[in-house]
């Protein structure tokens, strides 16, 4: 999908020239001859960049430019004076615009000054990404909603306690590990070992000896004497991962070292001192759990000192576009691409997609289109089917994903309504919101003033 240039200005001839010769080479082109036009039209379509020319009706080019910084929209501009009109060319800088060209111009020129202006405006969006991105999280966990305030606060208190025990719960790939390592990173015990164990994928007397150790001879197996993570992680953490899968019996030896502070290795009659703090993690509702006598409920209050709860990703849709970026910028390193930008269409399919699966969903995704794809920016015909179709009606016309009812609609609370649902859905995130309904920030701020919404 090529980058949407309006070219606004009040001579048809500059107008049409400038047109032929962008589309030419390979922009979408939309033009205005007013400055109400100019207006209407970078709302309606959110181009990569705007020509202006500064001498036009009913707005010029500078009102037209600084209606739009006012308004929060810092696409690039290129402001087109009458030649030798260097004081207007330092206004429309001083305003805001990224660059300027004088009449008469060459095309190659106004072609060449729009590349770099592009260019500048993906570098800086880049850089203010990394920066952002860096105050919005915890460690490497990255995310801004407000479900997400209780376990940052939490963690941030973390950071001088020493808690013995910590249970992280939430769906599968909400990134449970990710706070269990932020956790060790940040905390008391940052200095000292963290070691994890998948309860879900070994079996009972594995897990055993993995925690606890084993002497020589404990089983048939036991050749040499093996020290266990308790003794391995010594200072540290241990990260018990989907612990909802272990053991009523491992549950209950569990149970007694977190009590006593003590264990023993399989095999031994030794009391060792345990000095490990425990993270405990599940997808699974450990109290309908207990209720189905499949874990133990004195185990659960022992754990469950601390509680983390992560919301899935559909609960923090406003999200999506951090991770987006976030994890192509990690994706083009790992396999040399150059995914520079994402379209507003297939950021608004990201953002509709449920992500069942969640952050690991959407990760594998991206690192599924990074591998595939080519070219600097992502489209929604780049996205996967199951994303690009998802919720669309498969028989209604011409794609449309509403059917009209009999008795008509009123197109206004319509477009009020969808308004509403996409600023609520994303916490009132503009830019989010914006992706969401597939139009530009400033088109959406046109729109809530519309509605009386701001």
């Amino acid at each position: 999908m090529p980058n949407t240039l309006v070219i606004a200005d009040d001579e048809e001839l500059i107008r049409w020239s400038l047109a032929e010769h962008m589309r030419t080479a390979g922009y979408a082109v939309q033009e205005a001859e007013d400055g109400e036009q100019a207006l209407e039209a970078i709302a309606t379509h959110g181009p990569a960049a705007v020509l202006l020319d500064v001498k036009m009706p009913k707005a010029d080019g500078i009102e037209v430019l600084r209606r739009l910084r006012e308004a929060g929209n810092q696409v690039p501009v290129i402001m087109i004076t009458a030649y030798g009109a260097v004081e207007t060319a330092i206004e429309a800088t001083r305003l805001g615009a990224t660059a300027y060209i004088q009449k008469p111009f060459d095309l190659r020129e106004v072609e060449i000054v729009v590349e770099k202006a592009l260019r500048e405006y993906r570098l800086e969006q880049r850089v203010r990404y990394l920066e952002v991105s860096r105050r919005r999280g915890y460690g490497d966990f990255i995310g801004q909603a407000s479900s997400l305030n209780a376990a940052f606060e939490t963690l941030r208190r973390l950071e001088t306690v020493d808690a013995p025990t910590v249970l992280v719960t939430g769906e599968s790939g909400t990134g449970k590990d990710v706070v269990a390592r932020a956790i060790h990173a940040k905390g008391p015990r940052r200095n000292q070992p963290f070691m994890e164990i998948d309860c879900a994928a070994l079996p009972e007397n594995l897990i055993e000896s993995e925690l606890f150790g084993h002497e020589r001879g404990a089983f048939t197996d036991a050749r040499q004497l093996k020290h266990g993570l308790f003794e391995v992680a010594r200072g540290g953490i241990v990260f018990l991962d989907e612990i909802g899968e272990m053991t009523l019996a491992t549950q209950a030896k569990l149970l007694r070292a977190l009590e006593n502070r003590t264990f023993k290795r399989v095999g031994g009659v030794t009391k060792l001192d345990m000095d490990v703090a425990i993270i405990a993690a599940t997808n699974r509702d450990l109290r309908a759990e207990i209720a189905d006598g499949n874990f133990r409920e004195d185990l659960y209050f022992r754990l469950n000192v601390v509680p983390i709860h992560l919301p899935p990703l559909r609960q923090r849709q406003g999200d999506i576009p951090l991770l987006v970026e976030h994890f192509l910028h990690y994706f083009n390193k790992r396999f040399g691409r150059g995914i520079e930008s994402v379209t507003g269409e297939a950021m608004a399919r990201l953002e509709a997609y449920p992500w069942p699966g969640n952050v690991r969903e959407l990760r594998n995704a991206l690192e599924r289109i990074a591998i595939l794809h080519q070219g600097a920016e992502l489209s929604e015909e780049a996205l996967p089917p199951e994303i690009r179709f998802a919720g669309r009606s498969q028989t209604t016309p011409r794609g449309c994903p509403f059917t009209l009812p009999e008795e008509g609609v009123k197109l206004e609370e319509i477009e009020k309504g969808l308004l509403i649902q996409a600023l609520e859905r994303t916490e009132h995130n503009q830019s989010a919101a914006a992706r969401l309904l597939g139009i530009s920030r400033y088109a959406l701020r046109y729109r809530m003033e519309k509605f009386d919404l701001s």
